[in-house]
């Protein structure tokens, strides 16, 4: 059975909207876009390469997988670490808009409800099932109790403004920290399991 894991850029205040590129998601009139790269150092740079190499399949929401899918498939050499497993491995979209045949290399479209969609997925096969950003994704697989992993980099840095990955979570739910580490960035890199609740009681 494969395990689902999402890897998110986090600020302190829980902020996922726009990390790399000033104009990558200006919604709701956000202005701070590009915030994560200030806090990249090689140390986060391994732990993104070895969690991308792992997988043995991804899973994106339309937006992100536009980014990827126009960038990608066209990388430079330096790139390459990444962009092999990325262009040569299975691809799932979770998208209500997009329809097929999808562009990049390996792609499928997830039909009918996500929830039955997603779990088919996770049944069939082995290894990791990762999602990449695709934070509204990741909401809507989080209230269908579906993500086994989350790896964080949450950087030092309070926003107060922009979309939040778990701000729209439908109830409480507990989680565990099972690895971490600081970057020279003064970054946390946090790997957190859902967590049994008479494990740890909510007082």
């Amino acid at each position: 059975m494969r395990t689902l894991v999402a890897t998110e850029w986090m600020t302190l205040d829980g902020g996922i909207q726009s990390p790399s590129y000033p104009d990558e998601d200006t919604e709701g009139g956000f202005a701070h876009g590009g915030w994560h790269s200030q806090y990249f150092d090689d140390v986060s740079m391994s732990r993104v390469i070895a969690s991308v190499k792992t997988a043995d399949s991804y899973l994106f929401g339309r937006r992100t997988y536009e980014v990827f899918a126009a960038h990608w498939p066209h990388a430079s050499a330096e790139e390459q670490t990444l962009a092999q497993p990325l262009n040569s491995r299975p691809k799932y979209v979770a998208s209500t808009t997009l329809t097929e045949p999808l562009g990049w290399r390996n792609s499928t479209l997830l039909r009918g409800d996500l929830g039955t969609s997603v779990r088919t997925l996770k049944q069939t096969g082995n290894g990791e099932l990762l999602v990449i950003g695709s934070p509204d994704l990741v909401q809507s697989l989080l209230d269908e109790d579906l993500v086994d992993e989350f790896r964080l980099m949450i950087d030092p840095i309070v926003l107060g403004s922009g979309k939040r990955l778990f701000a729209a979570a439908s109830q409480t739910r507990p989680l565990r920290l099972i690895e971490s580490q600081q970057t020279s960035t003064g970054a946390i890199l946090a790997t957190y399991v859902p967590a049994h609740a008479w494990a740890f009681p909510i007082r």
